[in-house]
């Protein structure tokens, strides 16, 4: 009990400084401005027309469905969630490695939960996937365990149902069945006909969502982003780089980044494959230890990389774009070298003279509470978005998203001019984002530069022609210079590609209102209210041109 309470107590404390954090980076477009979340119909919506879905996550979209209806904008409840969630985590890390016999696998669930590699997952709110997910992949493989020491068929399908369930939050949990391979090579020193059938329905699954978050990605997220992958040789040398850079973040958390400086390696240098026949050396080795304690080594060091396996590089991710590497791919695969690590000093106890091991108990307790203070520290970063991305661009001054992130927060703020610095330095660096020629569009409306902010957009629809917003607001802008038929194209544009824009709704009503078109322009925003009853702006000019049309026919008889 006491090492529980040690264990929620050491995250609360860590967390503490982003509980009443603000939304960062994609939250507003994934939670507190996504019209699917706030849709009351949303819940059938996210299960029976899946093509609503920006990734196919759809129980951890239903599950920010229900926090929108508990908690709405304020970011607390959502905060709370997520460590939560996370604290169960370590605790069922703990228990996960109890079932290996570790002495110390309470360490194991209090390194879970303080390592800084985690601050990522926990602190940004949408990254939910990462905390939803894991206690029933975790769950599914304690169940599996079960199953493979007592033969019940209780917990087989309790297994299979649970990691159904940790896909349904995030996909890149496929790996499950093949880590149940190896811990059959673990136990048993071969894979046997028994574990390939025992296996096979759970790679029935994987292989199903998989198929469907390919789909998703070359349908939705990907879109026509070039991600610079390079050949074949520069993508070896990418993988041996990430596998290094994941490694070293594990023993050595320090200098965390949302984004990290993306190195270059097209054409990669013969240093940059240096780490593959450091791992191979090293699996080699291992192997051939494989009789004694190799074979524990490559269980924990097999999990690392099998579940790290989906985020090497091989594959394109949209992340590409602006780094190789991110702290939240780290959630899962982490939980192999922890298990090494508490093996490891498992033995070291025993082998240390008992005069010694009050030191090496006081050595890793001076370990712990360092990575919990780095933790405490960087999980402050995630409080808004002008403290995340200003450190973030004190250590990496070439992340454009950074910048342009940056730019949406001081535009908030009103300080249009230091915004607007922030997106044209994300220009210089990436001439060919839409988003923040958008961005700079709609600062330059701000200070009446109305036919540089229509430059802005147009900029954005060349890149992107199915830019919504830029459609939406070009349109705006347009209507400002009297160019009123190309403004109208422009929203009715923006509604065609997106037929649930209230703002889109909205812009159009108050278009048709000015010239007259009083009937028509009521239309529109009845539409908007039907898709945000709280939108106050086409609520008050719905019930203003309500009024006007009520009072026109006495007007008219005196």
């Amino acid at each position: 009990m006491l090492q529980a309470l040690v264990i929620v107590a050491a995250g609360l404390w860590i967390y503490w400084p982003v509980l009443h954090g603000d939304w960062v980076w994609d939250d507003n477009s994934l939670i507190s401005q996504n019209a699917l979340v706030h849709d009351p119909a949303g819940l059938w919506k996210i299960w029976l027309e899946p093509t609503s879905l920006i990734d196919y996550q759809p129980l951890k979209v239903s599950m920010e469905w229900l926090e929108w209806y508990l908690w709405d904008n304020d970011t607390l409840g959502y905060h709370l969630i997520n460590v939560i969630l996370h604290l169960v985590s370590a605790l069922l890390v703990w228990k996960l490695l109890r079932k290996f016999n570790l002495r110390w696998a309470w360490l194991g669930g209090l390194i879970f939960a303080v390592h800084p590699v985690m601050i990522e997952s926990v602190a940004w709110i949408s990254e939910l996937k990462n905390t939803l997910s894991l206690p029933p992949f975790l769950l599914a493989m304690i169940f599996y365990l079960d199953y493979e020491e007592h033969g019940n068929w209780r917990d087989y399908i309790l297994a299979l149902g649970l990691f159904l369930a940790a896909m349904l939050c995030k996909t890149t949990m496929v790996m499950f069945p093949v880590i149940i391979l190896l811990y059959a090579c673990w136990r048993r020193g071969r894979i046997v006909w028994n574990d390939i059938k025992s296996s096979a329905p759970f790679f029935g699954l994987s292989l199903v969502m998989g198929l469907v978050t390919i789909w998703f990605l070359q349908h939705h997220a990907m879109g026509q982003e070039i991600i610079p992958l390079g050949g074949i040789f520069s993508r070896l040398a990418l993988v041996g780089l990430t596998i290094s850079f994941y490694f070293s973040k594990c023993f050595l958390p320090t200098g965390l980044l949302p984004i990290y400086p993306q190195w270059p390696v097209d054409p990669p240098s013969l240093m940059e494959f240096l780490p593959w026949p450091i791992l191979g050396g090293v699996l080699w080795w291992l192997w051939t230890k494989r009789c004694s304690w190799g074979r524990h080594a490559l269980l924990g060091l097999g999990f690392f990389l099998i579940n790290l396996l989906p985020f090497m590089g091989f594959t394109a991710g949209s992340y590409m774009n602006f780094t190789w590497v991110m702290d939240h791919f780290l959630y899962i695969p982490i939980i192999g070298l922890i298990g090494l690590v508490v093996a490891a000093l498992g033995q070291m106890k025993e082998k240390l003279p008992a005069v010694a091991r009050p030191y090496g108990i006081g050595m890793v307790a001076i370990v712990m509470a360092l990575l919990a203070w780095e933790s405490h520290g960087y999980s402050g970063m995630f409080i808004n978005e002008e403290t995340l991305w200003t450190y973030t661009l004190e250590h990496n001054p070439e992340a454009w998203p950074a910048h342009n992130n940056l730019g949406k927060a001081l535009l908030q703020k009103g300080e249009v001019h230091e915004a607007m610095e922030q997106f044209e330095q994300t220009l210089k660096i990436n001439p060919d984002y839409d988003v923040a020629h958008y961005n700079l569009g709609n600062a330059l409306i701000q200070t009446g530069r109305i036919a540089e902010a229509i430059d802005q957009y147009k900029q954005a629809l060349r890149i992107n022609p199915d830019y919504t917003e830029a459609h939406d607001n070009l349109g705006v802008a347009l209507f400002q210079t009297g160019q009123t038929s190309e403004a109208m194209s422009q929203v009715e544009r923006a509604l065609q590609i997106k037929s649930d824009d209230a703002e889109a709704y909205y812009n159009l009503g108050y278009m048709l209102a000015q010239t007259g078109q009083a009937s028509e322009a009521m239309k529109q925003y009845e539409q908007a209210l039907r898709i945000n009853p709280n939108f106050a702006a086409a609520r008050n000019n719905l019930t203003r041109l309500q009024t006007l049309q009520k009072n026109a026919p006495a007007k008219n008889s005196q």
